[in-house]
C-alpha cells in the first residue's frame, strides 16, 4: 500500500455508502448530516499505525465521500469527525475518537477496553459535559475494505412455505462448542454449522429452518469483561454488515457463506436474528465507537428539548432513529446485504416494537414496515419480530402488518400454566391452540403468523421448566435480580437435580406433553436447540453473559438413555404434525362451517365425551380438555384428529366424543413407546400430565370403521 498513500483523494462519488472496490481503487462514502470535516484514516496491515489521515473531499447531500486510486482489498481504515462537542445539543463530535465506518464489511481487532474509548473524560465530575481528548486508535478495531463476493447464480433456497416451516433457535457458537467430532478450532463457529454431524441430527429432529442468534460483529460490555463474562447473546451490535469474527474461525469472510449453502443443501433454511433497535454505544455515558461520534443527533432519538439524553425505548440506553431516512436505508441496506451476499432466508427483528416506533408510537404502517414490504428483495423473506419494548405501549402482540410473523409471548405463558395445572386456562390454551385468532385474525393474516414456543434463549430451557420453580441467575453477578421472576414453572417436588425416580418421570413427562402442545398447535412452532437433548442452564433463565457450558450444548446428554428417548419423541411429533395436516389450520376464515353432522372443523369436548358447554368453560377447575379436528375426504368419509390434554394430578378416563368409532393412537406423552396402537373400548385412559395424539375416520354407512 506504500504508492496509495501519495495518492491524494480525488471527489470520488456519494454512493454506494461504504468503502467499495471497483478494480483500480476504493470509494469511500459515510452519511452525516452534522459534521464540519471527516478524515480517512488508513492503519498498517495490522491495524496498529495510523499511516496517514486524508480529509474527504466532498459532501453531497449529508454524504461524504472521496476515491483512493490504487486502493484495494486488505485495507486499513477508520473516520474521525469534526464538528461541535455540544451534548446539549445532540451533537457529539471529536476528532481524537477513531470511528468505525458503519458500513464495513470485516473488521480488524477488537475493542480494547480503555477510557481513551469514551467521547467525554470519564472521571470529571462534569461526565459527558467534558470532553477527552486522547487517541481512542489503540483501543478499536479498525474495518477492512473486502472485495464484494458474487451473489450466487442459481437460487438454491429451500423456500419452505410458512405452514411447513418448524424452526430450531440456536446459538452458532453453543452450538457446537462441545461437539466430539470436531476439530477445537472449528467448534463454535460457521464451519461447524455446516458440519455432516449436526446436519444429521438436524435432519433427524426434522426441523426446516435455524433462527440463529446475533451473528453480526458486536461488543461485549465493559462491566461484563470487569466481571470475567461475555455477552454471550450478541445483541449489542458494532457493526451490521460485518459477521463476528469469532464465529469465522480460519473460514474467513466466506465462512458463513459456506455453511448457508451446506443448509441449504440440506433443505433447511437459515433465519437470523438482527437488532436494529439499539446500538452498542449505550446512553449519555457510552463508548464513542461509530454512529455517535459520527452524527449522533442523526442516528439516534434523542429526547426533545433535552438533547443530552437518549430516549431509551430498548432498555439498552438508545434507540436508532429509523424515522431518519439515512438511519433507515442503513438498515434496508444491511438486511439487503445479508440476503443477496449471504443468502440467509428471513430475520428475527429483537424488539420489533422500536423498529415501528415514529414520534408519535407504534404504527403498524411505520416507515420501517413500509419500506420492507415494498422491497423486492427483502418481501420474499420470511419476516418476524418479536413484538414488544419497553416504550409506552410496548406490547404489540397481533398488530404487526401482514406478511410478519410475531413471537407469541402468551402462547409461551398460557402452555406453561396449563400443564404446571393453574386455574381457569382452558379458553385460552384453546385460544393458543388455533392459532390465537383473537390477536392474528385481521388484515387476512394467516394462523402462521403466530409463532409458537414455550421456551426460547430468554427464559428457562425445556428441562429447566420442569425442574426449577424459581431463576438462579447467581453467576451473572447481579445477585440474582436480572432475568424474569415469573416463569410459570414448576419443580414437581424437588428444586432442581434428582435421583427420585418418580419426580423425573413426571417431569419427563410434562416435558413431553408440551411438546406435542407445541407442535400439535395452529401457527409456527418453534423449538429451543438442546431442548431435545434435555438441556439444562441449572436454572438460569437469563444466561445472556455465560458462554460456557451453562449454555453451551452438552452433546453426550445426547447418549443417555432418557435423552435418546427425549429426541426420538420429538423427531416423531415432527413427523406426524408434517404427516396431519388436519391439525393445522392454514386460514382463519370459515372457521365454524360444518363439515357434516354432527362434525364441524373445530369442536372442543371435555374428558367425559360432552361438548364444553359455557359453564365447562368457566370451571376454574377444569384440567381435561380434548380438541377434535375434522375434514371431509372425496369419498364422503370423515377424517378425525385428537389432541387430548390431561392437565389434573390424576389419571382421567376420557370418552370418546360421538359418534366413536375405533381410533389409533400416534403419541402418548406418558408412554412415548407406545405409537400406532389401536385403541378399544368407549375410552382410553390418559395418565397425569400427559396428552395423546389419535387419529380416526367416519363413515356414513359405518361410522367405526377403522383408521
Amino acid at each position: 500500500m506504500p504508492h496509495t498513500l501519495n495518492e491524494p483523494l480525488l471527489p470520488g462519488l456519494p454512493t454506494p455508502l461504504g468503502a467499495t472496490w471497483d478494480g483500480l481503487g476504493v470509494n469511500f462514502a459515510v452519511f452525516s448530516a452534522n459534521a464540519a470535516r471527516i478524515d480517512l484514516c488508513l492503519f498498517d496491515e495490522r491495524g496498529r499505525k495510523e499511516l496517514k489521515r486524508l480529509p474527504l473531499p466532498e459532501c453531497t447531500d449529508e454524504v461524504w465521500h472521496g476515491y483512493l486510486r490504487g486502493a484495494g482489498p486488505g485495507l486499513v481504515y477508520g473516520y474521525r469527525a469534526h464538528g461541535p462537542y455540544a451534548p446539549e445539543q445532540g451533537h457529539r463530535f471529536n476528532p481524537a475518537k477513531l470511528l468505525l465506518d458503519p458500513y464495513a464489511r470485516a473488521l480488524l481487532g477488537k475493542v480494547r477496553w480503555s477510557d481513551a474509548l469514551f467521547g467525554y473524560r470519564v472521571s470529571s465530575h462534569k461526565a459527558d459535559l467534558s470532553i477527552d481528548r486522547r487517541d481512542s486508535a489503540p483501543a478499536m478495531p479498525k474495518a477492512i475494505v473486502v472485495e464484494a463476493p458474487d451473489t450466487l447464480r442459481h437460487d438454491t433456497r429451500p423456500h419452505t412455505p410458512w405452514d411447513d416451516t418448524v424452526i430450531l433457535e440456536a446459538h452458532v457458537r453453543g452450538l457446537t462448542m462441545q461437539m466430539d467430532g470436531l476439530r477445537q478450532p472449528v467448534r463454535g463457529t460457521f464451519e461447524a454449522l455446516a458440519s455432516p454431524r449436526l446436519i444429521d441430527h438436524l435432519h433427524r429432529l426434522g426441523v426446516t429452518a435455524v433462527e440463529l442468534l446475533p451473528v453480526q460483529a458486536f461488543l461485549h460490555d465493559r462491566i461484563l469483561v470487569d466481571r470475567g463474562l461475555r455477552n454471550y447473546w450478541g445483541y449489542n451490535t458494532l457493526a451490521y454488515f460485518a459477521p463476528e469474527g469469532a464465529y469465522l474461525g480460519n473460514g474467513g469472510m466466506d465462512a458463513m457463506r459456506r455453511a448457508v449453502r451446506a443448509l441449504h443443501a440440506a433443505g433447511i433454511e437459515v433465519i437470523l436474528d438482527v437488532v436494529y433497535n439499539h446500538t452498542c454505544e449505550g446512553n449519555e455515558l457510552g463508548p464513542t465507537l461509530s454512529w455517535r461520534g459520527l452524527d449522533n443527533a442523526s442516528y439516534y432519538r434523542l429526547v426533545p428539548g433535552d438533547e443530552r439524553y437518549f430516549i431509551n425505548d430498548t432498555g439498552c440506553g438508545n434507540t436508532l432513529n429509523l424515522s431518519h431516512p439515512r438511519v433507515l436505508q442503513m438498515v434496508m441496506d444491511s438486511l439487503r446485504y445479508w440476503v443477496e451476499t449471504m443468502q440467509v432466508d428471513g430475520f428475527r427483528f429483537d424488539l420489533g416494537v422500536t423498529l415501528g416506533r415514529e414520534g408519535y408510537g407504534f404504527d403498524p404502517g411505520a416507515g420501517f414496515f413500509d419500506a420492507i414490504l415494498q422491497d423486492p428483495v427483502l418481501a420474499r423473506t420470511k419476516l418476524i419480530s418479536e413484538p414488544w419494548d419497553i416504550g409506552p405501549d410496548g406490547y404489540q402482540l397481533g398488530q404487526h402488518p401482514p406478511r410478519f410473523a410475531e413471537w407469541n409471548g402468551k402462547f409461551r405463558d398460557t402452555v406453561r400454566r396449563f400443564w404446571r395445572g393453574d386455574d381457569g386456562i382452558r379458553p385460552d390454551i384453546a385460544e393458543r391452540l388455533l392459532g390465537s385468532a383473537g390477536l392474528f385474525a385481521r388484515r387476512w393474516r394467516k394462523p402462521w403468523a403466530s409463532v409458537n414456543f414455550v421456551s426460547a434463549h430468554d427464559g428457562f430451557t425445556l428441562a429447566d421448566l420442569t425442574a426449577y420453580a424459581e431463576r438462579h441467575n447467581e453467576a451473572n453477578g447481579e445477585d440474582n435480580r436480572d432475568g424474569a421472576g415469573e416463569n410459570f414453572s414448576a419443580n414437581w417436588g424437588v428444586e432442581g437435580p434428582t435421583d427420585d425416580p418418580g419426580i423425573l418421570a413426571v417431569r419427563e413427562r410434562v416435558q413431553r406433553s408440551l411438546l406435542l402442545t407445541l407442535l400439535f398447535a395452529s401457527g409456527t412452532p418453534m423449538l429451543l436447540a438442546g431442548d431435545e437433548l434435555g438441556r439444562t442452564q441449572r436454572g438460569n433463565n437469563n444466561a445472556y453473559c455465560q458462554d460456557n457450558d451453562v449454555s453451551w450444548l452438552d452433546w453426550r446428554r445426547a447418549a443417555q438413555p432418557a435423552n435418546v428417548a427425549m429426541t426420538d419423541f420429538a423427531a416423531r411429533a415432527i413427523a406426524l404434525r408434517r404427516e396431519l395436516p388436519l391439525f393445522r389450520i392454514t386460514r382463519f376464515a370459515h372457521e365454524g362451517e360444518p363439515v357434516n353432522t354432527p362434525f364441524e372443523p373445530t369442536s372442543w369436548w371435555d374428558e367425559r365425551g360432552l361438548q364444553l358447554s359455557y359453564d365447562d368453560w368457566h370451571n376454574q377447575k377444569g384440567r381435561a380438555l380434548v380438541l377434535r379436528r375434522a375434514a371431509r375426504r372425496e369419498d364422503g368419509s370423515i377424517d378425525l384428529a385428537l389432541l387430548m390434554m390431561n392437565a389434573a394430578d390424576v389419571p382421567l378416563l376420557f370418552r370418546w366424543p360421538p359418534p366413536g368409532g375405533d381410533w389409533l393412537l400416534h403419541l402418548d406423552s406418558a408412554d412415548p413407546s407406545r405409537a400406532s396402537t389401536p385403541l378399544e373400548g368407549e375410552g382410553v385412559q390418559i395418565e397425569a400430565h400427559a396428552a395423546m395424539v389419535v387419529t380416526g375416520r367416519w363413515r356414513q354407512d359405518a361410522s367405526t370403521a377403522a383408521t
